[in-house]
């Protein structure tokens, strides 16, 4: 484990690999998260984990190794709902970053617009004990049932309490997005039980999508991932009009078991094996959620 002189962890490697897998022209890198600057950003006092700076000249220098195009932003924990890091990341990106944003379920609807004119087109709702000690469900479906046109709700949880969520996420009025698939447990395979019930509830509604990430925090047997391609290819497959992708850099919390994220980005190919496949989850189905006015003019580049 890898910590500065103010005791700050690194989570992410520092020399990725070229992937051998080449993302289709336009591919959004759509779950990655920045930390800090600290100096500028800090974190906040609620914060569990204290991160080793990682900001957007990082993040962008990542995506240009690893042959993407755009990225989705996603607010880290460590800075609360203050999201003035998300939002500095999204306005250096020449138009390439689009962001999820994690507010104060009070806020106001100003500043909700200020968040969407800043890039924001999504807000996170996290159940991991582990990460926030505080998750009201009548608070949150308040706010989400007032978001800007066009907004959606990502929400976290595991694998364990997904039918106790299931009530809450039928009242969220907008499309959701299911973080790293509600976390199963892969080495049940495709047929198991968490699979199944993650599949019931991509079934309760059609604007239910879901990102296939994570094998780094999912797999608890390691690189090559196998049991992770075994339980998620089928979902990619069956579901592939709602699904997207992200590296997660830079892997908060996973000191102990650091990713290369050139080997996260030579999973594709494995659970989406054709092009087309590849290209929905790379390219259409992100840019309908984050760049839909790009879509609607014609450009996806």
């Amino acid at each position: 484990m890898s910590t500065d002189a103010q005791g700050r962890i690194r989570s992410w490697t520092l020399e990725p690999s070229v992937p051998r897998f080449v993302p289709p022209p336009g591919a959004v890198d759509a779950h990655c998260h920045v930390f800090g600057p600290a100096d500028r950003f800090p974190f906040s006092p609620l914060a569990k984990y204290h991160p080793q700076d990682a900001g957007p000249d990082m993040l962008f220098a990542l995506r240009d190794r690893l042959g993407f195009a755009r990225n989705v932003i996603v607010q880290a924990s460590c800075h609360g709902t203050d999201n003035a890091a998300t939002l500095d990341a999204i306005a250096r990106s020449n138009g390439r970053a689009r962001g999820v944003a994690v507010v104060d379920p009070a806020i106001s609807a100003a500043d909700l617009n200020a968040l969407h004119a800043g890039g924001i087109r999504g807000i996170r709702f996290n159940f991991l004990k582990r990460l926030v000690d505080n998750a009201p469900k009548d608070k949150f479906l308040e706010v989400a049932s007032r978001l800007p046109a066009g907004w959606h709700v990502v929400v976290y949880f595991e694998a364990d309490i997904l039918e106790e969520m299931r009530p809450f996420l039928a009242a969220i009025p907008v499309p959701i997005v299911i973080d790293h698939m509600g976390r199963p447990d892969v080495t049940q395979g495709p047929e198991g039980a968490d699979m199944r019930a993650f599949r019931g509830l991509l079934d309760s509604r059609d604007d239910i999508w879901f990102k296939a990430t994570c094998p780094d925090r999912l797999s608890p047997q390691g690189e090559p991932y196998d049991d992770f391609v075994a339980a998620v290819a089928p979902l990619v497959n069956d579901y592939q009009d709602r699904v997207l992708w992200g590296t997660d850099w830079p892997h908060p919390n996973m000191e102990h078991r650091i990713p290369d994220d050139g080997g996260l980005v030579d999973i594709i190919p494995r659970i989406a094996p054709t092009e087309t496949l590849q290209h929905k989850l790379l390219v259409a189905n992100p840019m309908r959620l984050y760049w839909p006015e790009e879509l609607a003019s014609g450009q996806s580049s």
